[in-house]
């Protein structure tokens, strides 16, 4: 009975998905419009750049199969490739976020490129060292990074002469831009050619060789991608906060992205928003577990393992396929 209950939910929201989306997208425009204090305002935001994190790493690892634990590299070189722009070079808000956006990228594509002939745990250990070697690098390069000091009085964002803050809600709504752009980006990867050949590699690499896929070329363009969205993602985190450091950008910043994308769904880019809603929103909700929240994290994980392994929104496979229109009048027509 509560299987046939999910499965109507599921083919319900799958059928009339477009309203859905026009339902959640009103609401979120209308946010500002409620008066919530900065302090939520400012978690919005934070869970607008998560989903956003875990739209690049579902990328890789959802739709690739390419797990990767060293997530919050990316994400430091964006913030810290934004930062050291505005404050030495006083560089426009969108040039210092697109070269943030290129370093990354470049930074993925070296990543990628060893890791070619790994993959497994093995791939998983090389890119939590690589999140490890970012941090080190950033304690210890105290010339151009300033170490353990951090940087701080980073210069808000500017655009066609309007400072974004939380109170005229400029950051609010230039998140949601960059979430409609990194969500309609990673759509149209999905469904063209390159996304075929991501899900190919990620349910048979040999199977994807046989049939023609360069495999070692879609690895490190999932690997650059996701790092460039990463990039984009950091370089509008560091301006909100105002203040970077090492701390900031640790290995419980990878394991948050990762779980993100499994709670939400592996594979499927609406389960990016969810999970960013719930597992951002969770430490705000239930401070009195503060200290035990990587610990509600793990039993999180298991029990989402145990029970619900595709995710809260991983559902899409256990429909039934949707035969195209055109399709399915060729098949009347034959018949």
């Amino acid at each position: 009975m509560r299987k046939d209950f999910i499965y109507i939910v599921e083919n319900f929201l799958s059928r009339y998905k477009l309203i859905a989306w026009a339902v959640v997208c009103a609401g979120m425009l209308a946010v500002p419009l409620f008066g919530f204090s900065p302090f939520i305002m400012r978690m919005f935001i934070m869970i607008g750049i998560f989903a956003i994190l875990a739209l690049g790493l579902n990328l890789l690892t959802g739709y690739c199969g390419q797990v990767s634990l060293g997530h919050a590299g990316f994400f430091a070189i964006g913030a810290y490739t934004y930062a050291l722009m505005k404050i030495n070079l006083d560089a426009p808000f969108l040039l210092a976020m697109v070269v943030a956006m290129v370093i990354s990228a470049g930074c993925g594509f070296l990543l990628g490129l060893p890791t070619l002939r790994l993959s497994g745990n093995y791939l998983t250990i090389v890119t939590l060292g690589f999140g490890e070697i970012v941090r080190m690098v950033i304690i210890n390069w105290r010339s151009l990074t300033r170490g353990p000091l951090g940087i701080g009085g980073i210069p808000a964002p500017e655009l066609f002469g309007t400072t974004f803050t939380l109170t005229n809600h400029g950051f609010y709504y230039a998140m949601l831009v960059m979430l409609a752009l990194t969500g309609l980006t990673c759509y149209a990867i999905v469904n063209s050619r390159t996304g075929r050949a991501f899900k190919a590699i990620k349910q048979d690499p040999i199977a994807a060789t046989m049939m023609g896929i360069r495999t070692t070329r879609f690895k490190v363009l999932a690997f650059v991608l996701s790092a460039l969205i990463a990039g984009a993602a950091g370089a509008f985190y560091a301006p909100i906060i105002g203040f970077i450091d090492h701390n900031t950008f640790n290995f419980d910043i990878s394991v948050l992205i990762l779980t993100i994308v499994i709670v939400g769904g592996m594979g499927t880019m609406r389960g990016m928003f969810l999970g960013a809603i719930i597992i951002i929103a969770f430490p705000e909700v239930a401070r009195f577990l503060m200290t035990y929240r990587f610990v509600v994290y793990g039993l999180l994980l298991i029990v989402m393992m145990r029970f619900r392994p595709q995710g809260l929104l991983g559902w899409k496979s256990r429909l039934p396929y949707n035969i195209p229109k055109a399709a399915k009048k060729q098949l009347e027509a034959g018949a």
